[in-house]
């Protein structure tokens, strides 16, 4: 019996303000759960603009707790209304001091399952978020969802494979890969990054970016957010690459036993040779 997970992703323009960015995500997750999908994921830090075009200390203002804060709080109520598992990026204070760059996962009955916080961070023109982040400390989680193993690698982390191939090691089936990136710095890698590591790894991934251009900075975020299987291969259309977007598609799960029958990469790893990947 085939096990199909109906998905959603959401890339979306900035509002101006955190209160309308919110509520529009949850209309379109209304919508994603009217049209059958039963898990969604956001974009990077969904209820804030991308502040880290700048390096200004206003901006830590868009920091929450997680999960006590706000944002999940009614992220939790969403999931219970929906039905859907939902991952949530935020930008994430836990102490004075201390501030990750985060997503949450919440299960349908609303309990939240847990977070992942971004491991990569960049400080390059235009992406200043080792001014805002710590680099995250809780390993790889995968969380048991009500759909299936679910994973999160949030942007940068997206130019290391070492962390895609733990996800999978960890039993992942989708991983969301929520975004912020802009036309000209790496666009081209957009569609070959995520495709090849869904190869690697055999699963599914979400890629999810902002789109449009907003206060703070030059940034053009490009969109062209989708879903691609285990084979890379893209599931359905790629989203706009000028407008904002939901995307719902269909995931077969029991594609990724087949592929890792049939490739058999994980059978193949040889870990005992692997030592110098780890050295400084």
């Amino acid at each position: 019996m085939a096990n199909i997970v109906r998905a959603a992703l959401v890339q979306a323009t900035w509002t101006g303000d955190t209160e309308s960015m919110i509520a529009k995500h949850e209309r379109h997750a209304r919508d994603a759960a009217a049209r059958g999908a039963k898990i969604i994921g956001f974009q990077e830090v969904f209820n804030a603009p991308y502040f880290c075009q700048v390096q200004e200390p206003e901006h830590y203002r868009w920091a929450e707790p997680v999960p006590d804060g706000p944002t999940t709080e009614r992220m939790r109520a969403l999931a219970r209304e929906t039905g859907m598992v939902i991952v949530v990026p935020v930008f994430e204070v836990e102490q004075s001091g201390f501030y990750y760059n985060t997503a949450v996962v919440i299960d349908p009955d609303g309990t939240v399952l847990g977070k992942y916080r971004k491991h990569h961070i960049p400080q390059v023109k235009g992406f200043w978020e080792k001014y805002y982040f710590k680099p995250g400390n809780l390993g790889w989680p995968v969380f048991d969802t009500a759909v299936g193993k679910v994973g999160v690698y949030i942007c940068y982390d997206r130019h290391f494979p070492e962390g895609w191939r733990q996800l999978g090691l960890n039993g992942a089936q989708i991983v969301y890969n929520p975004s912020a990136t802009s036309r000209g710095l790496s666009a081209y890698l957009w569609q070959l990054e995520q495709p090849a590591a869904a190869v690697a790894n055999e699963y599914y991934i979400a890629a999810i970016n902002r789109v449009g251009r907003e206060e703070y900075g030059d940034n053009d975020f490009y969109g062209t957010s989708y879903f691609v299987d285990p084979r890379g291969q893209f599931v359905g259309e790629v989203a706009s690459d000028k407008e904002e977007e939901l995307l719902v598609r269909d995931l077969d799960l029991g594609l990724i036993e087949e592929v890792r029958q049939q490739w058999a990469f994980y059978r193949d790893r040889r870990p005992d040779a692997y030592e110098g990947l780890v050295q400084p």
